[in-house]
């Protein structure tokens, strides 16, 4: 999927759709976060980014149902992803998604770009249905996975919500983004040691 940063900051590196949807979330009452997808041109933006749907396609069908529809089941994944971490979840997360994930999404084909060049398109005008299906498939790909189950991991950047896959050598991946959290980290382990506090222990 898509890598670096929307027009609204969002950044797709946690390794997995559906975990780079969570991520749109605001975290309660945590400093710098926000919601991210409060309306049909940023969900619009973001399906963009994230590769979901080719650029330029039309989705003249998107409105607040289709937000509403997102924002829903991306708390339902984010408890189930929550609980491989914290414990069981509660209610019914895991029915919301398998029922999402068993529409079916339109089909991409190739076809002729403007410079003769083939580039992706979709085989019928993407709806809702068959958007959420991708991100709750992988989903159900993710919990169902034991090797990606075992890699999940928290940001332990400051008031950071963000879960990511951590597939570094040695599985020594602290932050969601060392450009980020990891570098708000560096600066405030360097205004320790310049005020002489503990620096703690080395940081990768």
């Amino acid at each position: 999927m898509a890598a670096g940063g929307g027009a609204r900051g969002w950044r797709f590196g946690a390794g997995r759709i559906c975990l780079d949807l969570v991520a749109t979330e605001p975290a309660g009452a945590a400093p710098r976060t926000r919601e991210q997808l409060d309306g049909p041109a940023h969900l619009a933006q973001w399906l963009t980014d994230a590769r979901l749907v080719p650029p330029g396609t039309a989705l003249t069908a998107l409105d607040d149902t289709w937000v509403t529809r997102f924002h829903e089941l991306r708390h339902a994944i984010g408890r189930l992803v929550e609980a491989q971490l914290d414990g069981p979840e509660a209610g019914d997360a895991l029915e919301r998604v398998n029922a999402a994930a068993s529409a079916a999404p339109v089909g991409p084909r190739a076809v002729r770009g403007a410079d003769g060049g083939l580039v992706r398109a979709l085989s019928a005008p993407p709806d809702c249905a068959g958007l959420l299906a991708v991100v709750a498939r992988d989903a159900v790909d993710l919990l169902t996975d034991p090797v990606a189950r075992a890699a999940l991991r928290r940001c332990q950047g400051e008031a950071c919500h963000r879960l990511y896959l951590d597939t570094s050598r040695g599985g020594r991946r602290r932050w969601c983004s060392g450009r980020v959290c990891g570098n708000r980290e560096r600066v405030a382990r360097h205004r320790r040691r310049a005020t002489g506090a503990d620096p703690g222990p080395a940081e990768v």
